[in-house]
């Protein structure tokens, strides 16, 4: 999985003009799945989002968690993010998880997530052309790739 992870003070996503999710201060994540992910996947990168210390204390260190703050969580799927562009000028995506495999991870990780944060979660529509609208907060963003972390 890939997962490309915002701090922002607002997100949201519409579908066909209608807002169907939107969060403030909190973190915006684009969740890319790819055929290799697991279950084991979903619950290390789920408890590392939600203790990722990446929101700033009296001091101005990023010392508290999403959950510290009782923040917000957006998820989107992405699986642009296993986008390879190594031949030719188009992106190749045969890396990204098909639909089959794909959904019911995500609706995993959103079932993860909202078991450690302790609350629900946001979420865009899978499959949807979906127009996301943010505001960066720093601008802090990280990716976090299983793949380095041999999970």
């Amino acid at each position: 999985m890939i997962a490309l992870i915002q701090r922002v003070k607002r997100a949201s996503v519409t579908v066909e003009d209608k807002v169907i999710s939107e969060i403030k201060d909190g973190l915006l994540i684009f969740l890319g799945i790819s055929a290799t992910d697991t279950p084991k996947t979903i619950e290390w990168l789920s408890k590392k989002i939600v203790g990722l210390r990446i929101f700033s204390d009296q001091n101005d260190k990023m010392n508290f968690s999403v959950k510290d703050l009782d923040a917000d969580i957006l998820l989107v799927s992405q699986f642009t993010l296993y986008a390879n562009v190594k031949k030719g000028n188009r992106p190749s995506f045969s890396d990204s998880a098909p639909a089959t495999l794909a959904i019911p991870l995500y609706e995993q990780m959103i079932k993860a997530i909202e078991e450690k944060l302790q609350k629900p979660i946001q979420t865009g529509e899978f499959g949807a052309d979906m127009k996301v609208d943010l505001l960066n907060d720093g601008p802090v963003t990280i990716c976090i790739d299983t793949e380095n972390y041999k999970i």
